[in-house]
């Protein structure tokens, strides 16, 4: 008579991988997640050079703030 650590080790070893359909579906993510990381970062890059309006030199300036005189 199998104790039930037994039968339940029985089902397990009988497990077995299908490399063939793991080695497409990791290719295939790979794929995508390559693809979507490139057009995220050229999303940005255009993004960025499209949005900018200013010059060169007036994005390196700090911007120019007025300070309130004090009175006593």
């Amino acid at each position: 008579m199998a104790t039930t650590a037994e039968s339940m080790w029985e089902d397990q070893s009988a497990f077995d991988y299908d490399y063939e359909t793991l080695r497409t579906t990791g290719v295939i993510l790979a794929v995508v997640m390559f693809v979507s990381g490139i057009l995220i970062a050229l999303s940005k890059k255009f993004k960025c050079s499209k949005s900018s309006k200013s010059s060169p030199v007036e994005r390196l300036q700090p911007p120019k703030t007025e300070v309130p005189s004090e009175s006593v």
